[in-house]
């Protein structure tokens, strides 16, 4: 994979907080990175340091292979920017807000109408072009915000929480849209609170905390390599029956726990006892209806990392 942008040993410092230290990582091209934290992490402000809106106190970028104090005006004319907090006109209509933006990125004016018909188009909101902004809802603000940052068609694409206090029709249009993106070769860096999100978009994930790196991979080998449990679902309409000690005699099993009328069994990973398991419960002549195996979710990875969850 080529990397598109570098960080190395990247620190900042507000006073005597330490928001960024020592990290390094790199942006491969075409690839939709999220970046995953509690509050106060550091993800916000190694966000604002890649994004050149903020500089860092010490440690290198490279863009393309080049330092980027050497490429920044190239950098910055690569760039999309969906920030948390939305930036927009509220009197001006929906193409008036996108053609400034599209306009400050260096659009020409001879581009200009197709550009932004063709970012409004992308998100949904080409039928609301001439609509004032007042007016949208704040799924709608949300897309119009990302056609502000794509109309110039940048390679980069920075997206800061941006389905935020939005309708599921609006968020699922957002992550199909960033998909999308990612298949016409733009790469994504990402932020978000929630996981399922990530589960659905991510192609790598590095998670911060203290400002520092603790994590970094796909979903699959994060989980894969820090779960050390799994845990069967077990549905009967005869929990009643069942005596928790009896399972709990069983090698690798670690906790049973009983949820209406489910049984939810944590066992060590790598020990295969579910046969053991079922013969209990069929010892005690308890109907069966339905067994799942369920493997760690980023939620639990994300909680065995940093002892909190990401909505914190």
């Amino acid at each position: 994979m080529n990397s598109i942008i570098r960080v190395e040993g990247l620190e900042k410092s507000y006073r005597k907080n330490r928001a960024v230290q020592n990290i390094t990582f790199d942006v491969y091209e075409g690839e939709i990175l999220c970046l995953l934290g509690p509050n106060g992490a550091g993800k916000s402000t190694t966000i604002n340091i890649l994004t050149t809106a903020l500089k860092a106190d010490s440690g290198r970028i490279y863009f393309n292979g080049r330092d980027l104090g050497k490429a920044t005006q190239e950098y910055r004319s690569c760039l999309g920017i969906v920030p948390q907090d939305l930036a927009l006109y509220e009197e001006l209509s929906a193409e008036k807000n996108v053609a400034f933006f599209a306009a400050l990125y260096g659009v020409n004016r001879k581009e200009l109408g197709a550009k932004v018909d063709e970012a409004l188009n992308f998100v949904g909101l080409l039928d609301k072009k001439k609509d004032k902004v007042k007016t949208f809802s704040g799924g709608m603000k949300r897309r119009l915000n990302i056609a502000c940052a794509i109309a110039h068609n940048p390679e980069i694409i920075f997206l800061d929480e941006p389905t935020v206090g939005i309708d599921p029709q609006s968020r699922n249009h957002i992550l199909n849209s960033i998909k999308e993106l990612k298949e016409k070769g733009a790469t994504v860096i990402y932020t978000t609170h929630y996981m399922e999100e990530v589960e659905e978009i991510s192609t790598r994930i590095i998670i911060v905390d203290h400002g520092k790196i603790i994590a970094e991979g796909t979903k699959e080998s994060l989980k894969e390599k820090l779960a050390e449990e799994k845990q069967y679902l077990i549905e009967s309409d005869e929990v009643e029956k069942l005596e928790k000690d009896e399972i709990f005699k069983i090698a690798g099993v670690k906790n049973v726990d009983i949820e209406g009328n489910r049984i939810r069994i944590s066992v060590i990973k790598g020990i295969d006892n579910l046969d053991k398991i079922i013969s209990i419960l069929i010892g005690r002549k308890m109907k069966i209806n339905n067994v799942t195996n369920e493997e760690a979710s980023l939620e639990t990875v994300f909680l065995k990392l940093t002892g909190r969850t990401l909505r914190n």
